[in-house]
Formats: C-alpha cells, structure tokens, sequence
C-alpha cells in the first residue's frame, strides 16, 4: 500500500515538474516551461497571403527570443531605445509621434505600424521598400545612425561589436542556447527570432470579421454593422465613376487589407526632413488604424501629415497634383494634369471612416505574448528552463532515486528551486552545466517538496 502511494506522488511529482505553469503572466519572469503560443495561432480560412518564408517558420521559441530581442534597450548604442520604443503595442506597434526619436535625433519618417505584418502580399517592407524581406528589416534600424545607432560610420560603431555585447550577455547565451541548440550569436539568427516575433503580431477579432464570418457573401451588408458602417463598406469595395464608390479596394484589398505589391507612391510627397519624397510605394495594412476605444493611431502615412482618418479620405477624395511615380489608380484621366477626383458628399466620407473603424480588434492590445517581457526596472528576473525527470533504481531504504535534468549553457551555474505549494520557493541549490551544457541533479531519497524547476537568474 505505502509502495503504491509512494509511485503515484513520483508520477505526481513528474507531471508537476513538467507541466505546471510556474509564472504565468508574473512581470519579469520568462517561462521557458509554459511558452505563449506563437506558433500555430488560428488564422481565418479567408485570409491567404503569408509572407514565411521556408527557412523561418515561427516557433513559440524562437518567437519568445525574438520578444526580447525587440524590447530590449541593449541593441541600442547607449541603451536607451528598443524595438518598442517605436512600435508600441498600445499603437497597433506603431507611434503616436510623427517621427520618433532615436539615440541620435529624430527619424527621418514615421513608424509604420507591425500589425499583421506577415499577412502581407508585398513581401517588400519600408515605406520605400528597401528591405527585400522581413526578416532583412529586422535589424536594419538597429544598424541606422539615428535610430539605434550601430551603422558603423559618424562615429558608431560596427554592428559586429553588438554581436559581441550581445554574446557576452549570459542570458542571451542562455536563450540563444534554447532556441538555437548553441550559444552562437549571429546577426542572421537575431534577424530569425526578430521577423518571427513580428510575424506572429496579429489581428483578426475585429467587428469587421465577425461580420464577415456570418454574412452571406463578402458584399452583402453586415447584420453587426449600423447603416453608416454598411455604406462605408460598399464606397470601399466599389470602383469609382459608374461603380459610384471610392475603390479603396483596388489597392487595400479587403480582408486583409494589405497594399498592393505593383501601387505607386499615393500623392503624399512630403519629407519630414524638408523637400520632396517620391520613393514611398507600401503602407501597412488599414487593420487596427484606431485602438479599441476609438483613439485614432495617427498621424498617418510616412510623413505623419495626415492628423485623422477623415484627413486620409479628404487626401483621396481629391489628389490635385500628378507626380511621377503616382499610383495610376490616382492620376485620374489623362491627359488631365490634375489627380483622382471622387466628389464624395460629407456623409460619405464620415461613413468611410466609420467602416475602418470596424477593421480593429482587442486582443492584440491586450495579450501578454506580446507585451514586454522585463520590468519596470527593464531587467529579467530569472528564466525557467524545461525540466525533465526520471526515476532511477530502488535503494535499500525503499524508496528510488530521482533526476532531474535540463540543458542549459556550459558550466553557466543555475539554481534548482523547490516548493511544496508553488507559491514559496526555497532559496534552490546551485547547479553548474557541464561542458556538454547538460543540468543534472540526483536526489538520493523520496523530497519533502513536491514542486522543482531550474533557474537562471540573470546577473546583468
């Protein structure tokens, strides 16, 4: 009877050990036992453009370095600007500024916002579509003079010696080692987690797609929709002239509402440096152009000169100068010298926006996986490592013998914790990997505590 009581506490102490949620949502703990989900999130069967690329599927752990990787301040040259600090998740990862600000002045255009930067068919990101892919993007801020300022030229230094700050950061080495199987730093392999961390940013439980869901074609009027919204949506959809609408579509086309891949510039032409800027053909989708209580993310397009949505429409409404490279769905008909002019009626603009409202969803302003994972203090307070246990031959006394393992980075030391409640944890015991990076600890006789998970504390 004692024999049997004594095995079902082991496989409890097994599933304990395994599977229990250590931290969930405790503010500078990184559970590397209980990952967000990243991978595999649900997707709607109507949305098809996926910019992933073979090489870099999203994985819940290669995401969660990329999370740190994007709020961390370190990849900055004084340590002062993350990712974050421009792509806010309270803005959709946009800014509420015009331009933002970097380690050495202001940014030369506003920050375009992440939101479903992945469910995109222009594969191409900037405004000005300079990086051939995402995951190129990624660390192209970091290596800009203004913003993160590591480009190797005005004085910073080169990009490589971050890779050298970064690989002697023991936590890094911890997750690189997690994610990667090695503590190797590379710009490639921080490119890889960045890109899937913003790819896994998305946003589909707006008011838009749960309309969509229940409406009998995608051009039938919403049943959740006002009449305004309804209307708005037809002007979105329908061409102009005969069509009678504004066909926003042509260009944003719904549901994902990303930009075309072949759309020119759309006649915005200013520079927030002065000047004439006629190289800004991409934008982000229109998903999440507004919060969930209704406050605009403006300003809108590269040069933030557009304050609110009903600016954006009054801008198509009536584009008044041809310039080279202007997206032929704007020109109007030549040989007219003047743009697209669509005469939308006042109540017809205001149903517009009222349409893009409903493209905003809540929980990407709300999830945790894509919060920061520091603190206030901007530091980690320890990460938890998977810990596996087995159960090795009886001794004498009765009872077996238990290991727990884990694998973590060369003769790096951890901490092995306890607890009989998972609510107070004793002060652990050090344990030091061996050169192979493996964590062992033999336990000679049945613990008093139930609960155990291997630590690393981070000392920087």
């Amino acid at each position: 009877m004692k024999r049997h009581s004594l095995l079902g506490f082991f496989l409890l102490l097994k599933l304990c050990v395994l599977l229990a949620p250590w931290a969930s949502g405790q503010e500078g703990v990184l559970d590397l036992t209980d990952l967000h989900r990243y991978a595999g999130q649900e997707v709607p069967a109507y949305i098809n453009p996926d910019n992933t690329p073979a090489n870099n599927p999203i994985s819940d752990i290669g995401a969660t370095l990329g999370r740190v990787l994007f709020y961390d301040q370190r990849l900055s040259k004084d340590g002062s600007i993350s990712c974050a600090s421009c792509h806010q998740q309270a803005r959709a990862f946009g800014d509420v500024n015009r331009a933002s600000t970097g380690v050495a002045g202001m940014t030369g255009r506003h920050s375009m916002r992440l939101i479903n930067a992945r469910f995109s068919r222009e594969a191409k990101f900037f405004w000005d579509e300079r990086a051939a892919s995402l995951e190129a993007q990624t660390t192209q801020p970091i290596r800009d003079h203004i913003e993160m300022g590591f480009s190797g030229s005005n004085g910073d230094e080169d990009f490589s010696v971050l890779v050298e700050r970064i690989s002697q950061i023991e936590l890094y080495r911890v997750l690189f080692t997690a994610v990667y199987g090695s503590s190797a730093v590379t710009e490639v392999r921080m490119q890889q987690a960045l890109a899937q961390f913003v790819r896994s940013i998305q946003s589909f439980d707006s008011r838009y797609d749960q309309g969509l869901v229940t409406a009998p074609n995608p051009g039938a009027d919403f049943t959740n929709f006002t009449a305004e919204e309804n209307l708005g949506k037809r002007l979105f959809t329908s061409p102009p002239g005969a069509g009678g609408g504004a066909g926003c579509a042509s260009c944003h086309s719904p549901p994902t509402f990303d930009i075309d891949p072949n759309s020119g510039h759309n006649g915005v032409t200013g520079s927030l440096e002065g000047g004439q800027d006629l190289s800004n053909t991409r934008s982000p989708s229109l998903r999440d152009l507004i919060d969930p209580e209704g406050r605009g993310h403006g300003p809108f397009m590269h040069d933030g000169s557009l304050a609110t949505l009903l600016d954006v429409v009054n801008h198509y409404d009536s584009i008044s100068t041809v310039t080279p490279g202007l997206d032929r769905r704007l020109a109007g008909r030549q040989p007219r010298p003047q743009g697209q002019q669509l005469n939308l009626a006042q109540n017809e603009k205001e149903a517009l926006v009222a349409f893009l409202e409903t493209l905003t969803g809540s929980a990407v302003y709300q999830d945790e996986k894509w919060s920061s994972p520091f603190n206030e203090a901007n530091e980690l307070s320890f990460v938890l490592l998977p810990t596996q246990v087995t159960f090795d031959a009886e001794m004498q006394n009765g009872s077996r013998q238990i290991t727990l393992r884990s694998s973590g980075v060369p003769r790096v030391t951890y901490l092995l914790r306890s607890s009989t409640d998972m609510k107070n944890w004793d002060e652990g015991v050090p344990v030091t990997a061996s050169a192979d990076g493996e964590l062992t600890f033999l336990m000679q006789a049945a613990p008093s505590a139930r609960y155990f998970r291997f630590v690393y504390t981070p000392s920087e």
